[in-house]
């Protein structure tokens, strides 16, 4: 049994944000069915390489962006312009407990599949609605994307090196949050519809996600009124709480509070430093910020990293190594908390996904299927699911609705 086993899913995304709301949901369970479009599907199939599998329509395999965010969902193929890809997706939002989409504000309106068009046809069904700024206010129209979003949002505004230009996060981590609340405000709706019966709409927007994301950095600037700056690894409130370089590489230490401070100052053979003016308090770390980071990197040079973490580590002290992705999935945390998974792709043969972040005791995620080839189910869905029959099947094939 997974949790979401009885909850379907209708899944018109594409890109990141929205499959990824789609996928958290599929590996808890649900019936994930992903609309595409007949011969492109989610445009993320050509954002490589790194490709797998053979080639196919315009694409040289599967790319690796899309099977991030693709497993445990069947793909099906519709051309929604159509008057027959339209009457198709509204007879799939009747056998679905959610539909998910991500088209620009008003675009599927237009289309007939709004959410006050197929609320009125299906009053249980769950709209959940991810943009780039949300479906009301002045920008409402606008298409969002993450890196967009992170210098409109403020993110780059404090993210980079402290006299360095403004940075980028590493990974579309906007579109990321933005799926990640998009999946929990669904199941909240879902369990709403159980005491209501009735469904809603969900509006996610990236912009949204990305000030909900901004936590203690909007907290600092609303109640103390001084926007943040760059701080480069370190910590805005916190000192020392940042990364630093030893003899043969670097790593991170954090230093919480005033206890955790005096048993660095110990292991360091630092001791006048507890009692120090410059130094003692949290508060006067901060304001001494520049001088304590030059101190403790001297004293850091001195050794090895793995000789530091021992150390560290004996104390209780937060510290690690600052890793390389391969580094990452050969740590043998890692890989007793199974962080590295395979799946067997039907054109790619095995694959290696990353593995699950929630465990369950009982009801554990799996991996009920694969990243779907575009299409692969389109006939299995309208045949089962709606009562088509192979010959009408064909003939959508035929007049491009499918």
């Amino acid at each position: 049994m997974q949790p979401l086993q009885n909850i379907r899913i209708l899944d018109i995304t594409r890109a990141l944000a929205g499959p990824y709301c789609t996928m958290m949901l599929g590996d808890l369970g649900a019936d994930v069915i992903k609309i595409e479009r007949p011969g492109v599907g989610d445009e993320t199939r050509g954002w490589g390489p790194p490709f797998v599998g053979a080639p196919y329509g315009k694409y040289p395999g599967e790319s690796a962006y899309f099977l991030a965010a693709n497993r445990n969902k069947r793909s099906v193929t519709v051309n929604i312009q159509s008057k027959e890809g339209q009457e198709i997706i509204r007879k799939l939002a009747g056998v679905s407990d959610v539909l998910v989409e991500n088209y620009r504000t008003g675009d599927l309106d237009k289309l007939g599949l709004g959410y006050e068009q197929l609320h009125a046809l299906h009053p249980k069904l769950i709209y959940c609605s991810v943009s780039g700024y949300g479906r009301t206010g002045p920008y409402a129209d606008r298409p969002g994307y993450d890196a967009i979003i992170q210098g409109e949002g403020g993110m780059m505004s404090f993210t980079g090196p402290v006299d360095g230009p403004p940075s980028r996060a590493g990974i579309p981590i906007i579109d990321i949050t933005s799926g990640m609340f998009a999946a929990t405000a669904i199941l909240a709706a879902l369990r709403a519809r159980d005491l209501s019966g009735e469904g809603q709409l969900v509006d996610i927007s990236l912009f949204d996600s990305h000030v909900a994301l901004l936590t203690n950095v909007a907290s600092n600037y609303l109640v103390g009124g001084e926007p943040p700056r760059r701080y480069g690894n370190a910590h805005p409130n916190l000192v020392p709480y940042d990364s630093f370089r030893a003899r043969d590489g670097w790593f991170i230490v954090g230093v919480a509070n005033d206890k955790q401070w005096g048993l660095l100052c110990d292991l360091i053979q630092q001791p006048e430093w507890k009692t120090d003016a410059r130094y003692a308090s949290n508060k006067d770390r901060v304001a001494n910020r520049v001088e304590l980071v030059a101190d403790l990197n001297r004293i850091f040079s001195q050794r090895n990293v793995d000789d530091w973490l021992a150390d560290l580590a004996k104390t209780g002290l937060p510290c690690g190594r600052i890793n390389s992705v391969p580094d990452v999935f050969a740590h043998p945390q890692a890989q007793a908390r199974n962080l590295t998974l395979e799946t067997e792709h039907a054109s790619a043969g095995t694959v290696r996904v990353p593995g699950f972040p929630y465990k369950f005791s009982a009801t554990p995620a799996e991996i009920q299927k694969p990243p779907p080839m575009l299409g692969q189910h389109t006939e299995e869905v309208l045949t089962e699911l709606l009562g088509y029959s192979k010959d009408e099947v064909a003939s959508f094939k035929n007049n491009g609705a499918i």
